[in-house]
């Protein structure tokens, strides 16, 4: 993957924002199996669609999926998972009735929680590092010319 391609570019804004993300099922049941995760990944990436944002990666498991998501600067993370949370549990328990048993999990396909973790770009050590030069430099450059 070409670093370049994964800047998104505005009329006063060039980002590069991804997202790793992390939703559990309800009570950890392992309800998944291949067809549904496909199935589940078919319909996250078009809610990323809606968002303007892009799935780029996919995966689960029987009680969890990861997704990394690039998405631009105006999207809200949370508001982002509520969206994908909530279409993905509805399309899924009405296409898969007789896999989600609603008695156990009550209703819901998804714990209410979820691991939502930035990613890309330089460390955090080094971050920070640039930025302390940045203060420094602007400080000797000021005092230089006093």
């Amino acid at each position: 993957m070409d670093a370049q391609n994964d800047y998104r570019r505005g009329r006063h804004v060039v980002s590069a924002m991804h997202v790793h993300l992390v939703f559990v099922t309800k009570y950890r049941r392992g309800v998944f199996n291949d067809e549904m995760l496909t199935r589940c990944e078919e319909i996250m990436r078009k809610v990323c669609e809606d968002f303007e944002a892009e799935l780029k990666e996919f995966n689960g498991e029987r009680d969890h999926v990861h997704l990394l998501v690039h998405y631009p600067p105006k999207v809200a993370v949370s508001k982002l998972v509520n969206s994908l949370k909530g279409v993905s549990a509805r399309r899924i328990r009405q296409e898969f009735t007789g896999r989600i048993n609603r008695a156990i999990m009550h209703g819901h396909l998804w714990s209410p929680s979820y691991l939502s973790a930035s990613c890309g770009g330089a460390p955090l050590a080094i971050v920070r590092q640039y930025i302390e030069q940045q203060k420094t430099s602007a400080l000797t450059c000021t005092s230089e010319q006093s």
